[in-house]
């Protein structure tokens, strides 16, 4: 816990500045150079999600290492009201960069962009289509993919499930991945695993309705396993942890795996991970900012799109899991990322992102 602690500590900090105050950190004042400030606005889910908004963070973090020239600040949104109200305030702060988290953030985003144009905006998980907005996409389905054939392989009652925060594209496509990751295993072995909570055919399942509400997630995933699921995989950032916290105390039932950041590495619940499915937000960030604090211009066309072949996304080490997956499974999940990244085997969702 003390990685997602230190996030949090610095958010506090730099959160406050973000309201106006003054930050609590040198940063380098004395050296009489203008610092370029990259200023992030959090979606609902808030800075500690465990989730995207805190790899976006890591990534303002890490680019701030690498050049101390760099102060950043966030603001964190309680509302979906809140969007246009911050990404304004960052603005009229004269934020060199702001950086907007979340494809619920993508029309408030382009309408300010659209206001601003001389305003360098970037924005994870969307592309508004706005050439001031650098956008940084994921196509998670790819990695989904392969935790789909891990969980197929892995479950001993047959049914895997999976579940999402809403029902948008930078969360469906989670879900399409893993749905076909399964369907995948099925045809290679003569199985028959079902997927529970997700119908890829016709985009319907189930959601918790919420990013942050725990107990909303640990309701949706409840029903999942009553159904048979000893696999659960949450894509609905905090929401999620209801469940990791459920599959603990649960003594063995059922196992999650998570998404976006590494699991046991932003989560007290490392024991019940099989893995993460990962987006590599903290490089696509730190990247961008560096590049745009260096004088370079960020295309908005084609923007970023993480990939299995450009490590953009991935699935994490195993962890507790490692003893437990067998070596034959592993060594076929490992393929499956070569072959997808040689484009063999193709992965489709109608949410993967566009340049």
């Amino acid at each position: 816990m003390r990685i997602a602690s230190a996030v949090v500590a610095g958010g506090l900090v730099l959160g406050a500045a973000a309201c106006g105050e003054a930050p609590k950190e040198d940063n380098n004042a004395g050296d009489g150079g203008k610092k370029y400030t990259a200023c992030m606005v959090t979606d609902v889910g808030g800075i500690d999600d465990k989730s995207f908004n805190t790899s976006a963070w890591k990534g303002l973090e890490e680019a701030k290492k690498d050049n101390g020239n760099i102060d950043i600040k966030y603001v964190a949104s309680k509302a979906e009201a809140d969007y246009e109200v911050n990404l304004t305030g960052y603005v009229n702060q004269k934020c060199d960069f702001i950086l907007a988290v979340g494809g619920l953030m993508a029309d408030a985003t382009k309408k300010i962009a659209q206001a601003n144009p001389n305003q360098q905006f970037g924005i994870v998980d969307a592309n508004p289509g706005v050439a001031n907005v650098y956008p940084m996409q994921f196509d998670t389905a790819q990695a989904a993919f392969q935790a789909g054939y891990l969980a197929a392989g892995m479950s001993k009652t047959g049914k895997v499930g999976t579940y999402g925060g809403l029902p948008i594209p930078p969360v469906t496509i989670f879900m399409d991945g893993f749905a076909d990751g399964v369907a995948h295993y099925n045809q290679a072995k003569g199985k028959n695993v079902q997927v529970l909570g997700w119908d890829k055919a016709t985009q319907k399942g189930s959601f918790s309705n919420s990013f942050d509400k725990q107990d909303e997630g640990k309701k949706v995933s409840d029903a999942l396993v009553a159904q048979g699921a000893d696999i659960v995989m949450p894509v609905a950032g905090g929401a999620g942890l209801g469940t990791t916290a459920a599959a603990k105390a649960s003594g063995g039932k059922y196992s999650v795996i998570w998404v976006d950041v590494d699991g046991c590495e932003s989560t007290p619940d490392c024991p019940v991970l099989v893995t993460t499915v990962v987006k590599n937000i903290p490089d696509a960030v730190k990247e961008a900012v560096l590049k745009a604090a260096g004088g370079e211009k960020l295309q908005a066309q084609p923007g970023f799109i993480g990939t299995l072949a450009n490590n953009g996304v991935s699935i994490a080490p195993y962890h507790d899991f490692d003893s437990k997956v067998p070596a034959d499974l592993k060594a076929e999940v490992e393929k499956l990322k070569a072959d997808i990244a040689a484009g063999t085997i193709t992965v489709t969702s109608a949410a993967q992102p566009t340049k």
